[in-house]
């Protein structure tokens, strides 16, 4: 019987699969640390396959390097051994939301989400720290072996975080800002469906720097725009040289062929310029130039209005139509001369025969996009207290969930979680059209000033802040819109999960470490604080399944056991199991079942639970942990 993995993907030895398949003379084999073989790319060979003329030693090519470059595509690549664990007391709604927060380190979490949401994500924005010389940063080192030498050489504290403050006088200080984005990038687009999209919210600091890692991670010709974003109403009086009035969103597409942008609403003003003078049964329409820049003779003719007037072209232009076509327009009353007929000739664009809403622009002023102010008042009016210094307004999320083009039951990341005002939005959007939105959350436990107005209100950390928004934000919503029909069926939950380290114990140690007492505690490889509910979760994230699935407890010959979806999963995690809990389970018919691979009565009885499935519910995949 199988053992199910509890480590997160190697994306390395993924990728030597893929050019495997490609380059299979490219493949070879060299030794590790421990003097194991395992197979290894050729470079040499591999750069011959992909070049005319070889680039190799310090022949200059087209590329942004930086000192730590490497290990931060090593850490995109490298597996960790952690797990999520659920927390029933700080969700909202746990057995029945589709919404996720996860608490910890987003380069982990982004990791364990690798399996199960792997290009189901339709949306991403993140606002990750500006590098102003004042942000703290991730500093990812997973080249040491355990949790205690990265504490005890100072790249996480107690809690196991990794924030160091990036101050300017850092030699290393847009490189470690890379260091921190780079992984992170790679692995979100993993995430991304092929029609999935990407907003990234920057300021000066650091946009160009951004511009490159994205053009490298998610290619250039997937660039879609560096929108500029009205973040203030007006100049400060007292910058020390300009004022910045304005920060940046980089869109990236993962597939520019696969996506399209969603238009936008047209405003009062856009809509009051259509009208209806002639009761044209074909409704209401705006008189737009029938004459174009470009100058062709065979559109260059006169036109006689209604009261014999001559019209010609401008000067240096024609008309945007040949003479033939014009007749025709005009005989389909498509023509209109003015009110009073005694105007130039124009055409008639009907507003059911344009686009039905705006094209996006790269400018987004504070009136359709909101600025730092109505972020703001927004955070005062649900927190009282004024407990987060730098929220990002809904009405800036709203505005990229429209454009991202969004359906009705879409996936929307956020990994820079902060005061989760993606979480609000997505809430705020669902409430207008009725969507089923789910969105997911990341957030790192750091710590708020213990001087700050969040510390002394009882929020010790930003992940505390961001949970109770969501949880005041939902409750705000429903009551806001509670004429609204189907509001009571608004999803305003979410499960926390928090990442942990693995459930199982180091079983790995030097023979001289290894006493008689140590050598009992290995028969049971399953740590002791954590529940049936933890075992649970951390097959759901090993297996790949979606994290918010209905689960309900059911019991079956006296055991206790879950069931994940409608047939998704189940898992027993109970002693003494028989061969009659085996054939009942197996009766049930689902795609997967787990079990504890110390939880068969004997030996006989596991070895026959394989040949028990394959009779009764051949189709299932059976795996112990």
């Amino acid at each position: 019987m199988k053992k199910l993995d509890p480590q997160t993907p190697d994306f390395t030895d993924q990728n030597i699969a893929k050019l495997a398949e490609l380059f299979p003379n490219c493949v070879t084999e060299s030794r590790d640390e421990d003097g194991a073989l395992q197979k290894a790319i050729d470079f040499d060979l591999l750069k011959q396959e992909l070049s005319k003329n070889i680039v190799e030693g310090t022949k200059e090519r087209y590329r942004l390097e930086w000192p730590g470059k490497k290990e931060a595509l090593f850490a995109a690549n490298t597996p960790i051994d952690k797990t999520l664990r659920p927390a029933r007391e700080e969700s909202v709604d746990f057995d029945s939301t589709k919404n996720l927060y996860i608490e910890g380190d987003n380069l982990e979490a982004l990791k364990l989400l690798q399996e199960a949401y792997i290009g189901k994500v339709k949306m991403i924005y993140i606002d990750p720290p500006y590098n102003t010389g004042k942000d703290f940063v991730y500093k990812d080192n997973f080249t040491r072996g355990r949790e205690e030498e990265l504490e005890e050489s100072g790249q996480v504290d107690s809690e196991g975080n990794r924030l160091v403050q990036n101050l300017e006088s850092n030699g290393r200080f847009h490189s470690d800002w890379l260091s921190m984005m780079y992984p992170r990038l790679r692995l979100a687009r993993n995430l991304l469906k092929d029609d999935g999209v990407i907003f990234i919210s920057i300021d000066d600091n650091e946009v160009h720097n951004l511009r490159k890692i994205c053009d490298e991670v998610f290619g250039e010709g997937n660039f879609v725009a560096n929108i500029v974003w009205q973040k203030k109403y007006g100049p400060a009086n007292d910058a020390k040289y300009i004022s910045q009035t304005h920060e940046y969103v980089l869109v990236y597409a993962k597939s520019i062929i696969s996506w399209s942008p969603g238009l936008l609403p047209r405003s009062e003003s856009q809509l009051s310029a259509f009208s209806n003078p002639d009761n044209d049964p074909r409704g209401v329409w705006r008189a737009s130039d029938l004459s174009v820049r470009t100058y062709n003779d065979n559109c260059d003719y006169d036109i006689i209005g209604p009261d014999g007037s001559i019209y010609k072209p401008p000067a240096s232009r024609a008309w945007a139509v040949n003479e033939k076509r014009f007749k025709e327009l005009l005989a389909d009353n498509r023509i209109t001369f003015g009110k009073n007929g005694k105007s130039r000739p124009m055409l008639k664009k009907f507003l059911t025969e344009v686009k039905q809403g705006i094209t996006p622009d790269t400018w987004w002023d504070r009136e359709k996009s909101g600025d730092n102010k109505i972020a703001r008042y927004e955070m005062k009016e649900i927190f009282p207290e004024n407990i987060f210094d730098t929220p990002k307004p809904t009405k800036l999320i709203l505005l990229a969930t429209r454009i991202a083009n969004l359906n009705h039951n879409d996936i929307i990341l956020d990994f820079f979680s902060g005061s989760a005002t993606t979480a609000h939005a997505v809430m705020q959007l669902n409430a207008e059209d009725g969507g089923n939105r789910r969105f997911i959350m990341v957030q790192l436990p750091e710590k708020t000033d213990e001087k700050s107005e969040a510390y002394k209100a009882g929020y010790k950390t930003i992940a505390e802040i961001g949970k109770e928004r969501i949880r005041r934000a939902g409750r705000k919503i429903k009551e806001e819109n509670k004429e609204k029909e189907g509001i009571e069926h608004l999803d305003i939950g979410f499960r926390v999960l928090k990442i942990d380290s693995s459930n199982f114990k180091d079983i790995y140690a030097t023979p001289d470490s290894i006493t008689q007492e140590s050598l009992f505690e290995t028969v049971e490889h399953i740590k002791t604080d954590r529940s049936a509910e933890d075992l649970l979760f951390g097959v759901l994230v090993s297996w790949g399944v979606d994290l918010t699935l209905l689960i309900r407890r059911e019991r079956l010959e006296g055991k206790e056991v879950f069931f994940v979806g409608l047939n998704d999963l189940a898992a027993c995690f109970e002693e003494e199991i028989d061969e009659a809990f085996v054939k009942a389970l197996a009766k049930k018919e689902v795609l997967r079942v787990v079990f504890k691979e110390s939880s068969f009565k004997n030996d006989s009885i596991k070895i026959n639970t394989e040949q028990i499935f394959k009779q009764l519910a051949p189709t299932t995949e059976v795996r112990v942990i």
